[in-house]
């Protein structure tokens, strides 16, 4: 018998997730008991919370497959995605003045390239496979090896898109740039926790993610930087993690961070097949119920998408005016992150859709908290909001 699910729905983890309760008891501590400075290294307060941050980054070194004097915590990815973008480019050291990317990008790599596009770097940005293709938003590597130049200094790829879940090859590409000696980064905010990741496989030289996409805190992310890379730092003053990212370190999220990446990796191998079940589910039964679905992105498979994404564009029906009518629901029309342009979005005409499929497009992300009621109640609210909109269509 099923059962009626908690109201409202919330099926929007690509924009945030849930704090994880076993996460918030991890962090408790460090509010009130152990919360002293972790730069204060001259009496025990400073120095429990020194040890606290250092464990920390041990366990999410551990579990990326890395070193722990690799990881450098920022304030979550957005920083991350800049430290790494202009850290390469603004050291004067770099290799050249010639910058590689992907049209379908966080606006977080897209706008600091732009910004250096205005200081005299050239910014390459590669098509991706289009719309109506399986593999659709897919980069092809040889596109990056075709770009590559004796003046490219970096190539910024992200491995999984956050609006149409699509993961793509970085160990391929990786290969390609460190046969010609160009650094790689790599965004992997919507990657970590969700699908298996080995730094030593993937390969990039530098990889940005974030906790709050993973059932940790806000406010809190991580840089990998390979041993060798030297960046240009961007936030200066206190010379914290080897003068690589000054500032107070967060310790209650560094601790929270560690403690909901453990409980994303030891739950990995059950969550993928359980989330790919409900998100296709979920697919199967809008389907059904409505026809004239576009599916955004590539197929609905690993290693091709992330198992709790789907974005889909429903035929003769404006998305927002759909999110208007599903009051008991949390979905996204577009990225979370680019909501207040009120454009169509950046990543669906990248991948060739016109401006009205992309407009009448959703995006869901399920996540641990998700139940088979959650999407039976999504099927059934948007279904009926939808046959209403459409029937009031000119």
């Amino acid at each position: 018998m099923n059962q009626t699910p908690a109201i409202p729905v919330y099926l929007d983890n690509h924009a945030t997730t849930r704090v994880d309760p076993r996460v918030v008891e991890a962090m408790l501590p460090y509010f009130s008991e152990y919360y002293g400075n972790a730069g204060s290294v001259g009496h025990c307060f400073g120095e429990d919370a020194s040890v606290a941050v250092e464990q920390a980054r041990t366990s999410i070194a551990l579990n990326l497959g890395a070193d722990p004097k690799e990881i450098v915590f920022t304030s979550g990815a957005t920083e991350s995605n800049n430290l790494a973008i202009r850290g390469v480019a603004e050291r004067k050291r770099r290799r050249g003045n010639h910058l590689i990317s992907v049209r379908t990008e966080h606006q977080s790599v897209l706008q600091p390239l732009a910004r250096l596009e205005k200081r005299d770097f050239h910014v390459t940005l590669l098509e991706v496979e289009p719309y109506t293709s399986p593999r659709a938003g897919c980069l092809d590597p040889q596109l990056v090896a075709d770009s590559l130049t004796d003046d490219t200094a970096l190539v910024s790829v992200m491995l999984a898109n956050n609006e149409i879940g699509v993961l793509q090859p970085l160990t391929e590409i990786a290969e390609i740039c460190h046969r010609h000696d160009v650094l790689l980064h790599c965004d992997a905010t919507q990657a970590v926790g969700k699908v298996p990741i080995d730094l030593q496989q993937v390969n990039p030289d530098l990889m940005s993610f974030t906790a709050h996409k993973i059932y940790g805190p806000k406010g809190v992310g991580a840089l990998y930087i390979r041993r060798s890379v030297r960046l240009e730092p961007q936030i200066i003053g206190g010379g914290q993690q080897q003068g690589r990212r000054s500032g107070t370190l967060n310790t209650p999220g560094i601790v929270g961070f560690a403690k909901a990446l453990e409980l994303c990796a030891s739950e990995l191998p059950t969550e993928l097949v359980r989330l790919a079940n409900l998100r296709n589910r979920l697919w199967q039964g809008l389907s059904e119920r409505l026809g004239d679905l576009q599916l955004c992105g590539p197929t609905l498979e690993l290693p091709a998408r992330l198992p709790g994404n789907l974005n889909l564009a429903l035929g003769n029906v404006d998305g927002e005016a759909l999110l208007l009518n599903l009051k008991n629901l949390a979905i996204s029309s577009g990225a979370t992150c680019a909501s207040t342009d009120p454009g169509p979005s950046h990543v669906l005409l990248a991948l060739g859709m016109s401006e009205d499929l992309a407009r009448s497009s959703l995006r869901f992300g399920l996540g641990r908290f998700n139940t088979e009621e959650d999407v039976d109640f999504a099927i059934q609210n948007i279904s009926e909001a939808a046959i209403l909109l459409r029937k009031m269509a000119p």
